[in-house]
């Protein structure tokens, strides 16, 4: 029954509307299962994970191929059979990548793990590069849709501010497109130019499935591939996070604020501003910023590369912790569409303010402190760092066991000739996560924001920059640490040679055993 149902919906006969409606009505029978099995085998045989996880990657081609299996399986028909029909119609040499973008057209929960993925500079760099051509490629909502979207929301403020918008789609994302417009500002009677960030008008409908099918994807592959551990579900319950946060415009809205605020007084740092008349509930209307990708300073000198990575260093990071309020905000999301730089005005622009997270002053305290210990390789500091920063702070005697383990190791396998920094206390501290010690969410994401600002330092490549001096450098004049503090810190910097010989010792002693 089911193959003769896959022949009509392949008859050329039928127009697509049809087939899609046919389909449809076959996923809600009571013989839907079966045929969602069906006709998800022959997507994977049109889309092989052979083909879409390079060979360095083989033995995740599994769980890809089960992963794509589950959302088949999962989706709603409504949403599901246009996809399955449009898989069947398109040409058999239709490459896999193509393919791929069709499938996630309209799917902003499969789209977002993508993007996350695309940013980790220590995935296969063929990998990375196929990644990021499915997130530039997103082209599911068009200039009309948008436009027509923004005169139903803003109405007669579009004459008010004699709005002009301009035609075209600026930039798409998995959730919301960039129009360009001009307005007349009655501050000041000039026309000035801004763009429209509109969330795309079907997203509202699929928002609340996405997240449920991202939640039940992370405990599927939890339960099918345990081999694992927590990185795959975490990954994808930060891809829902993410999700939550790009269609809270009003959240947005007011973090711009904020962070218009934090760097006012930041040379060389700007924020677009947020022009409130022209914002809703659905449409964020900003200033227009002129700028290049960070990484895209073709031309740049060595000089220059080396100032725009110190400014990446000091507006994302430095200023945080150099925070004097109770709570700091961080932009947590730093992939180079976000990062712009004004060659004409020498000025680094902090764009899409979606997705934020902030640090106590404590644990910004912790952190801070936790990198000095580590660069004086002092396992005893390191590891009551740790535990401060832990959530609950009283570890069992198990995890504590654990932890002094891991701390050990850890510095144990540092090269001698390495000064340990931040980005080792961060890796540090992913590893605990993995094993079951639980952080602060907020510590977690910077943590994340710090893996994705070092690809983009890499990505600039600035010969010889050591983020963790330029970091000194900034901090030292706001430090976040306290008298006690330094007190600790100079303390164990007087036993730092003994440590660093016992270190030597040991490893001299491994390499004539072997």
């Amino acid at each position: 029954m089911n193959l003769s149902l896959l022949a009509s919906f392949l008859d050329s006969d039928a127009s697509p509307a049809a087939r899609t409606a046919a389909v449809k009505t076959a996923l809600e029978s009571p013989t839907g299962r079966m045929l969602r099995d069906e006709l998800g085998n022959c997507v994977i045989r049109l889309l092989p994970a052979e083909a879409i996880v390079p060979e360095i990657y083989a033995a995740w081609r599994p769980l890809v191929r089960d992963a794509m299996l589950f959302m088949i399986s999962h989706l709603s028909a409504a949403r599901l059979a246009p996809k399955l029909v449009e898989q069947i119609e398109l040409p058999l040499d239709t490459t896999p990548e193509a393919r791929l973008l069709r499938l996630i057209a309209k799917v902003p929960g499969l789209q977002k793990i993508g993007q996350v993925l695309a940013r980790n500079r220590h995935l296969d760099a063929a990998l990375r590069s196929a990644l990021s051509e499915l997130e530039n490629g997103i082209r599911d909502v068009s200039a009309e849709d948008i436009g027509a979207l923004v005169r139903k929301q803003l109405g007669r403020r579009l004459e008010t501010y004699a709005v002009e918008i301009e035609p075209g789609i600026m930039a798409e994302a998995s959730v919301s497109a960039v129009v360009r417009f001009t307005w007349r500002n009655p501050a000041n009677g000039e026309r000035e130019r801004g763009v429209f960030k509109v969330l795309k008008p079907f997203v509202s409908a699929c928002f609340a499935e996405d997240l449920e099918l991202l939640q039940q994807l992370a405990h599927f592959l939890a339960d099918k591939h345990p081999e694992y551990g927590r990185a795959l579900p975490e990954t994808i319950m930060e891809v829902r996070r993410l999700l939550e946060h790009e269609v809270d415009f009003a959240r947005e809205q007011a973090t711009l604020g904020e962070a218009a605020r934090v760097y006012k007084g930041v040379r060389g740092v700007r924020v677009p501003r947020l022009i409130k008349p022209l914002s809703t509930g659905a449409i964020t209307a900003l200033s227009e910023e002129a700028g290049v990708k960070v990484t895209a300073l073709g031309g740049a000198s060595g000089r220059e590369r080396r100032r725009v990575a110190e400014l990446l260093i000091e507006a994302l990071i430095a200023v945080p912790l150099s925070a004097r309020g109770e709570r700091s905000i961080f932009h947590a999301d730093p992939h180079a569409g976000n990062l712009l730089y004004d060659e004409r005005t020498g000025e680094l622009v902090l764009l899409d303010w979606a997705l934020t997270e902030s640090l106590t002053r404590e644990e910004r305290r912790h952190v801070a402190m936790l990198a000095l210990m580590l660069g004086l390789r002092d396992p005893v500091g390191v590891c009551g760092e740790i535990e401060a920063l832990a959530l609950g702070r009283r570890l069992s005697s198990a995890h504590r066991r654990f932890m002094r383990d891991q701390v050990n190791g850890f510095i144990g396998q540092l090269p001698l000739t390495r000064l340990p920094g931040s980005m080792d206390a961060m890796r540090l501290l992913d590893r605990l996560a993995l094993e079951g010690i639980r952080f602060p969410s907020g510590l977690m994401m910077f943590r994340k924001m710090l893996f994705t600002l070092d690809g983009i330092l890499h990505d600039i490549a600035a010969p010889g920059l050591r983020m963790d001096l330029v970091l000194a450098r900034h901090l030292l004049a706001r430090s976040p640490l306290s008298l006690i503090d330094w007190i600790g810190v100079e303390a164990s910097a007087l036993l730092y040679g003994g440590r660093l010989w016992v270190q030597w010792a040991q490893a001299a002693l491994s390499r004539a055993e072997g």
